[in-house]
């Protein structure tokens, strides 16, 4: 409520320069982190789309004419040109394991952009919370030094330096919690998209290799 956000407000004030630039610093990275989460589940969702439509085509064995977008249609245009590029000395295994890699090279350039952002996930996950457990004993030594400027160790002086402290610990966790488990989980989405990807470019490729006269692919030669 209201007095939290107070509390929380005053304890800002409160902390010294490298406090504050602590916390700053740890804001900066949850929003930047919280708006890189949203752009990405934005992205993923159409990858899961495109995945699907990709798995449609090949399994109802549909022509690769005509424009696919995104990610299925940078595999499919590589599968494609893969196909155009045919040797006649080359085995039907050979020419298969060519147009996978060449499908595969495309996916996995685009998976490297799915992925683009999440380091910085990993990276807020990873640092928050020796921030903000610097932020603490940065803290408890200003604290120390007042007990002994003082010459006072009641409880009434030393607990709000030791909670102004301990509230550095705190923000570095609540910054962290969430960016791990958002990294875990949309790095999972990732590799199943890919995974959903690669199950399905293996069976094209078979049947690119197998199709060499096809129409539909003659008139995408042409």
């Amino acid at each position: 409520g209201g007095g939290t956000v107070s509390r929380v407000r005053g304890r800002f004030r409160g902390a010294d320069r490298m406090g504050k630039g602590g916390r700053i610093l740890l804001g900066s990275a949850s929003c930047a982190g919280g708006t890189g989460v949203f752009e990405k589940m934005i992205r993923l969702s159409a990858a899961r789309r495109q995945a699907k439509a990709f798995e449609t085509l090949v399994r109802s064995g549909g022509s690769l004419d005509g424009e696919h977008k995104g990610i299925a249609g940078h595999v499919v245009k590589a599968a494609i040109d893969a196909w155009r590029d045919q040797d006649p000395s080359e085995t039907r295994a050979e020419r298969r394991e060519r147009i996978e890699r060449a499908m595969r090279g495309a996916l996995s350039l685009e998976m490297k952009r799915l992925r683009t952002g999440l380091s910085l996930l990993a990276t807020s996950g990873s640092t928050a919370p020796f921030v903000g457990l610097f932020g603490t004993v940065w803290g408890i030594m200003n604290s120390f030094s007042s007990i002994a400027k003082s010459q006072d160790t009641s409880l009434a002086v030393v607990a709000p330096g030791i909670a102004e402290a301990l509230f550095a610990t705190a923000i570095g966790l609540v910054v962290a919690i969430p960016a791990v488990m958002a990294f875990n989980k949309l790095s999972s989405d990732v590799s199943g998209v890919q995974s959903r990807f690669s199950a399905y470019i293996a069976l094209l490729g078979n049947r690119l290799a197998r199709d060499r006269a096809s129409t539909a692919h003659r008139a995408a030669a042409e």
